[in-house]
This record gives structure tokens, C-alpha cells and sequence, in this order.
């Protein structure tokens, strides 16, 4: 208690709350930028923390990272195009809202959701740090393998659509992965120096959604001049809301379920939001077919739902936090953000892990305590900022903003490495996206087929090296019970919509019968 304390008296000082409250506004603010995310951001602050006082650094980092998650959510719903990795799917649903005329809808449950994943997230770091960070331990190579494997399956419950292009799609965002050079050889880098670390992660998300967006953002400039329409601007207008209470009550299972996936996914090291998003999506989707989507008229999975939209939201703001318990306790980084947040504070002299909480236990407890008031802040913060910045974005006119997207992407693809070898990366899968969407095939396996691609190759490959090449290890409910748990729970997603495509098939050839 007294050390509780002790961190809430450096927390409540001017100096340190005014620097958490740029940090939110200033995350808002990169995290709303296409092309620009949540390391990016981080890369950009932490020069300052060499001049800073360490709460009061620490303190920004803390509001950065809180606010870049939320701040992501606006692009993708305005414009189909995710300010950050975290907000991917937030896209689907949240566009499809906007286009139909709801997006300050879309955008009050964005809000409403990372706060309540943050808020929740904040509270288990404060109270269960210790026995999260115990449970995390757990996870060695062969759980990371059958983790990774359940990321990539759960896709399969998420198409609703043809289940061949989304296996093609996976299986494209796999072959990317194998890209460089990996265990003493090099694959697929045609002789490039460049390619050895392998495709870089940015500039790809930044083409397959931003370049993308901006090139059907032309095409429609394009077939407005055809059929002599006038090309201006959006017309829409769009103002934050608070959710009502209908909706509150609508969205609280899936805001709880999404919050639970994303605090134990965010405290296993190097899981990465991205499969809690995913996690969190498919989860939705499977129970608001089950509720909501039998009903007579009900909107379709994928063409705005508000479900869509808070799971992915309450999902990685709920990592926000949690991913911190592994690295304030142990040491360890959650993600690569919060693998940034170990610079920050080693340059204020701190070692993450037991002996900040025995040398420094005040700087502890203040980034603890900081992580639940930047989430509290950042609701209010956010409905002020989103309706001047959509304005803003609105105001402009298509070609204007088209222009605006595709230098904001290109510029974010490059400063990820500074070579302009992001910037063709971007611009190649810019071109990619733009074509698997006109074949209708599906972006997001390829996305979580990268993002887990490496992982899964190098967990298969240390656990068979731990285990002299026995392919048992995986599924030892003795040894290994979180792995076989995991992979069951694998196959079971795999195996369900087939089934269900053929309970569907069968009835449908009675009906014709009878």
C-alpha cells in the first residue's frame, strides 16, 4: 500500500500529469495519421527522454501508448484506411457504418470500447501483475507455436465469403514471411542486401490499406469525371456522440469477452495485439450470429456491425496495458512497443523487471498508476480531438485528400528504416491490395499470416530442437497442456464453418426436394 502510495504522489505532481495529457493528445493525433503508428511514434519521443525528468518522460510515453490504439480507429472508419496495425479490422465494420451514414455512430463505439479495454487493462496491471506475469512464464516455444497456429485459424471462422481465397490469402501472407534470411540461409531476397531482414512490417500494412485506399479513392475521382458528376468533397457530416444505453447494454458482453482475450493475450510475450484483435473478431462474429445476425433484416457480419467495430477496439486496448506486466515484472516485452518502452526507461538509468520495484519503486507504481489515469483521460480527450480532426478531413476535397493519404503513407513507409525501399515496398502491395480486393479476396489472413508467419516457423523450429525432432511435444497434454489445449481449440475453429457449410448444403438439398 505504502508503495501505491508512493507512486500516486509522483503521478499527481502538474508537471507529470501535464506531460501524461500531451503524451494522450499528441498519440490521438499520430495514431489518427494514415501511414504513421504506435512505434513510430515512440521512435519520435524518445530522443526527448534524455532531457527529462523520468516521471515526467515516462509519464508521455505512457500517454503515447495509451492514445495511439484509440487514435488509429479514425482513419479506418473516415476512410477505410487504418491508422495503425491495431486498427485493421475496425475498418470493415467502422466504414461500412460511415458509408452509411453512421459514422459518428462508429465512432462513438471506437471510443467507448478502448476506453473500457484500457480501463480494464489498467486494473489488471495494478492487481494482478504478479500472478499474470507467472502464468506468462509458461509460455516457451511449443505454447507460442500452438498459440500462433490458433491465430491463423481463427481466420477461417472469420470469412464469410469463399473459404479457398481466404486460404490463398493466408497462405501469400506465409510465403512473405519466409522472405530473407533465416537459420544460415537466404530465401526469396534475389540477391538484395535489403530483403535479408526481411519484408518490412509497416510499409506493407501501409500498401495493402493506405495505398490501396488511395487507389479506389482515384478510380472514383476517375468515374465521377466519366459520368461528368462534379468531384468535390465529402459531404457528410459527422460529430462525436455518447453511446446510448441500449447500445451500452448491446456492446458490454462483447466489450467483456474482447477485454478478457486481450489482457491474457497482451501478458504473454511477444504475442502481439494483433492475434487478440483477431481472437477478439472471430469471437464476436460467432456470437453475434448466434444472437443477432438470424434475425429477420439483421446486417450482415462485415457490412456494419457495431460488434465489428468494439471487439477490435476494447481487444487492443486491453493489450495496451497488460503487455506491460511481462516487462515492469520480468523484464520481458509484451510487444515491439513496449519492447521500445525498456529505451525509455534505461535511459533514465531504470532496469525493467524485479529491481525497479526494489530500487525504484515510486517510477514503478507511477507508470502503473499512469497507464489507468491515461485511459480515463483519454475518453473526454478523444471526443474533443475526433470532431474537429474528421472536420478537417471531411473539408477536403477528394482529390486534396487522396493526395494528403498517399503523402502521409508513403512518408510513414519511409521513415520506418529511411530508405526508399519502404516507400516501394508500400507503393508494390499498395498495387496488391488494390487487386486482391477487386478478385474479392480477403486482406486480413495475409496480414495475421505475416504477423505470425516468422513467430510459428521459430517456435516450431526451438521446440523440435528441445524436443530431438518429436512432433508429440505439441500435443503432450502432461508436459505441455496449454499447447494442446490451444491446438485442439485450433481444430475445432478449422472444422466448424465446414461443418456448418454442409449442415447448410444439406438442408438446402431437402428444401429443394420437398
Amino acid at each position: 500500500m505504502e508503495d501505491t502510495l508512493a507512486g500516486f504522489l509522483v503521478l499527481i505532481q502538474p508537471e507529470v500529469l501535464l506531460y501524461l495529457m500531451i503524451g494522450v493528445v499528441a498519440g490521438l493525433f499520430i495514431g489518427a495519421m494514415p501511414g504513421l503508428n504506435d512505434n513510430i511514434a515512440f521512435a519520435v519521443f524518445i530522443p526527448f527522454a534524455f532531457s527529462m525528468d523520468a516521471a515526467n518522460a515516462l509519464a508521455l510515453m505512457v500517454g503515447v501508448y495509451c492514445a495511439t490504439a484509440i487514435g488509429g480507429a479514425i482513419p479506418a472508419i473516415v476512410l477505410r484506411v487504418p491508422g495503425t496495425a491495431s486498427s485493421l479490422l475496425s475498418s470493415v465494420d467502422g466504414n461500412a457504418m460511415a458509408r452509411q451514414g453512421r459514422a459518428s455512430e462508429a465512432i462513438s463505439v471506437a471510443i467507448s470500447s478502448s476506453v473500457f479495454g484500457g480501463i480494464t487493462s489498467a486494473i489488471v496491471l495494478i492487481f494482478l501483475a504478479p500472478l499474470l506475469a507467472a502464468f506468462a512464464l509458461r509460455f516457451g516455444p511449443v505454447e507460442n507455436f500452438a498459440l500462433g497456429v490458433l491465430g491463423l485459424a481463427s481466420v477461417v471462422g472469420m470469412m464469410q465469403g469463399s473459404v479457398v481465397k481466404g486460404v490463398i490469402a493466408a497462405a501469400f501472407g506465409l510465403l512473405i514471411a519466409t522472405v530473407g534470411f533465416h537459420y544460415g540461409e537466404s530465401r526469396y531476397t534475389f540477391g538484395s542486401f535489403y530483403l535479408y531482414q526481411g519484408v518490412s512490417l509497416v510499409p506493407l500494412l501501409v500498401g495493402l490499406f493506405g495505398v490501396a485506399a488511395v487507389l479506389e479513392l482515384v478510380e472514383e475521382i476517375v468515374r465521377d469525371r466519366r459520368a461528368g458528376k462534379s468531384i468535390g468533397r465529402f459531404s457528410e457530416s459527422i460529430k462525436a456522440v455518447l453511446p446510448n444505453k441500449a447500445m451500452v447494454v448491446r456492446l458490454l458482453p462483447t466489450w467483456v469477452r474482447s477485454s478478457v482475450i486481450g489482457n491474457v493475450i497482451g501478458v504473454i510475450p511477444g504475442a502481439g495485439a494483433l492475434i487478440a484483435i483477431y481472437l477478439s473478431y472471430d469471437q464476436a462474429a460467432r456470437s453475434y450470429a448466434r444472437k443477432l445476425g438470424r434475425e429477420e433484416g439483421a446486417t450482415k457480419w462485415g457490412e456494419g456491425v457495431p460488434e465489428g467495430v468494439a471487439a477490435p477496439e476494447a481487444a487492443n486496448n486491453a493489450v495496451v496495458a497488460s503487455s506491460m506486466v511481462p516487462l515492469l515484472s520480468l523484464g520481458i516485452p509484451g510487444n515491439s512497443v513496449s519492447a521500445l518502452f525498456i529505451a525509455a526507461l534505461e535511459i533514465q538509468g531504470l532496469t525493467p523487471g524485479p529491481l525497479l520495484f526494489q530500487r525504484s519503486v515510486d517510477i514503478a507504481w507511477m507508470i502503473i498508476l499512469a497507464f489507468l489515469a491515461a485511459n480515463i483521460l483519454m475518453g473526454p480527450v478523444a471526443y474533443l480531438m475526433v470532431k474537429s480532426m474528421i472536420r478537417f478531413v471531411y473539408s477536403l476535397p477528394k482529390s486534396v485528400l487522396a493526395a494528403a493519404i498517399g503523402f502521409l503513407c508513403l512518408t510513414g513507409a519511409y521513415a520506418v528504416e529511411s530508405t526508399i525501399l519502404g516507400v516501394w515496398t508500400a507503393l508494390l502491395f499498395g498495387f496488391v491490395g488494390y487487386g486482391f480486393k477487386k478478385m474479392g479476396v480477403p486482406i486480413a489472413p495475409v496480414i495475421l499470416a505475416v504477423i505470425l508467419g516468422e513467430r510459428i516457423e521459430s517456435s516450431l523450429f526451438n521446440a523440435l530442437q528441445l524436443s530431438d525432432g518429436s512432433w508429440f511435444v505439441f500435443v503432450n497434454p502432461i508436459a505441455h497442456p496449454i499447447s494442446a489445449v490451444l491446438l485442439a481449440a485450433s481444430l475445432f475453429f478449422i472444422v466448424t464453418p465446414f461443418i456448418k457449410k454442409r449442415r447448410r448444403d444439406a438442408a438446402e438439398d431437402a428444401q429443394s426436394v420437398s
